[in-house]
């Protein structure tokens, strides 16, 4: 029995001296361990990020916008007859150049011509009289209504002879401006009335840009402005304006206003109707910050970027917070967040975190 108690105190001994041992190695330091006084977030490491950095300096800015707008030939006529009367002779074709002045359409003239002739033989007759009653009433031989009815007829158809000589010239319908036949609406034989569409005859040596500009740019957009006109159809094709005028009335329906630019189209590349995309400036600062906007993050707290900065003779990558103002293609202004001279990481800000060491590339 004695012998037994011996041996249960030894192991005793043995488990106590062995708990003791295990207890007593968790006192050993641990490289793992975060020293104290540190967090895990805030821990250097020794990796060094290379970045490349813009020195923030004002610089000009300008912002653009773009509106759709249509083509519109300057000189463009929809010729109709000033009176009644059958298409004798279309003298044009489709597609043919002509002068201002020139014959495009006789009308069937013969009973004006007819009238004509008979109204000039009565007025030859009614001179004579005239001239006759004219002599004797210098002298004082016959009556004064004699005389006065003899001047009243030659007058009146010398007034006459006139009119139908204006219907006859309005018989032979002439181009208005010069340009090209683009329709002809009428055949030879057909009835041509006033108002109903004969000929359309355009000039496209100058052409219209109109476009309807939303109410918000009215006050940024204003006549002699600068201005640069695309067209999808000629892809590359760019050509630098002036805003030739705007509207002074808001379309209630659309709220947008007109802004028209004029174009030399010498080359008559641009057709009525065109498709046309008008650049135009609405804002421009001469002294701004601007950064490159792909490096514009956004969290919680809003949009921020990274600068480098010194800190006790190493550069480390810091976190801040801006407000960008207007994007201008891949430029973004800063309207505040950013002083002159500040650093911003332009290149490697997908790899730098608050606090990282950078080192500066080229």
């Amino acid at each position: 029995m004695k012998r037994l108690s011996v041996i249960l105190n030894v192991l005793t001994v043995l488990v106590v001296t062995m708990t003791l041992i295990a207890c007593g190695g968790g006192s050993a330091e641990n490289p793992g361990d975060v020293p104290s006084g540190s967090s895990p977030g805030s821990q250097e490491t020794g990796t060094v990020v290379l970045v490349v950095v813009k020195k923030m300096a004002y610089e000009k800015f300008e912002h653009f916008f773009q509106a759709n707008g249509s083509v519109e030939a300057v000189k463009d006529a929809f010729i109709s007859p000033e009176i009644n009367g059958q298409i004798k002779k279309i003298h044009v074709k489709e597609g043919q150049r002509v002068k201002e002045g020139q014959l495009l359409v006789s009308l069937n003239s013969d009973v004006i011509e007819s009238s004509i002739a008979e109204v000039k033989t009565a007025l030859e007759l009614a001179r004579t009289v005239y001239k006759k009653r004219k002599g004797l009433w210098d002298k004082q031989i016959g009556s004064e209504i004699q005389y006065l009815e003899a001047k009243t007829n030659k007058e009146s158809l010398e007034n006459k002879l006139k009119t139908l000589q204006a219907q006859l010239d309005m018989s032979k319908i002439r181009a208005p401006i010069s340009g090209i036949v683009d329709k002809i609406f009428k055949k030879e034989g057909e009835l041509a009335i006033p108002g109903m569409q004969l000929i359309q005859l355009v000039n496209l040596e100058n052409v219209y840009i109109n476009a309807e500009v939303s109410e918000a740019y009215i006050a940024n957009v204003g006549k002699n402005d600068a201005v640069e006109v695309t067209l999808p159809s000629y892809p590359g094709l760019v050509m630098e304006a002036v805003i030739h005028r705007t509207g002074q009335v808001v379309n209630p329906t659309n709220r947008t206003f007109l802004v028209q630019v004029l174009l030399d189209n010498k080359e008559e590349k641009l057709k009525p109707n065109m498709m046309a995309l008008i650049k135009m400036r609405d804002f421009f600062d001469e002294a701004a910050l601007v950064v490159p906007s792909i490096i514009i993050k956004n969290d919680l707290e809003g949009s921020y970027l990274y600068v480098v900065e010194p800190e006790k003779g190493r550069l480390k990558a810091r976190k801040v917070y801006v407000k960008p103002g207007l994007s201008s293609g891949s430029r973004t202004m800063i309207e505040s967040g950013l002083e002159p001279d500040q650093q911003v990481i332009v290149k490697g800000y997908n790899l730098v975190k608050n606090g990282m060491l950078v080192k500066i590339g080229s």
